[in-house]
């Protein structure tokens, strides 16, 4: 799993017939720092997360398995929302 945020929303009136229900969000990557990581992605929100929202989300074949549509056209999946992160960082190894 990894760390992102939710910044928007997607409407697709037009869309992969397996996607019909799912709803999808555009979510930044964010790193240990909770600062941006790359390009913003479109992930299927499994858990009705909403714009600014901290959540975990899965790529691949696990995002397919979080959104239950195996047979779906799925990179990405919002599968928790996130209350709270408690880092240790000094454990981290800053080599």
């Amino acid at each position: 799993m990894r760390i992102g945020r939710v910044i928007g929303t997607i409407v697709a009136t037009r869309k992969d017939e397996k996607l019909v229900g799912s709803k999808l969000m555009v979510t930044q990557p964010l790193n240990i720092d909770l600062m941006p990581k790359g390009d913003p992605i479109i992930a299927v929100d499994t858990v009705g997360a909403g714009i600014g929202e901290l959540v975990a989300y899965t790529t691949g074949t696990a995002s397919r398995i979080g959104a239950r549509k195996m047979d779906a056209p799925i990179d990405a999946a919002i599968v928790g929302i996130i209350d709270e992160i408690d880092i240790n960082k000094a454990l981290l190894d800053k080599s």
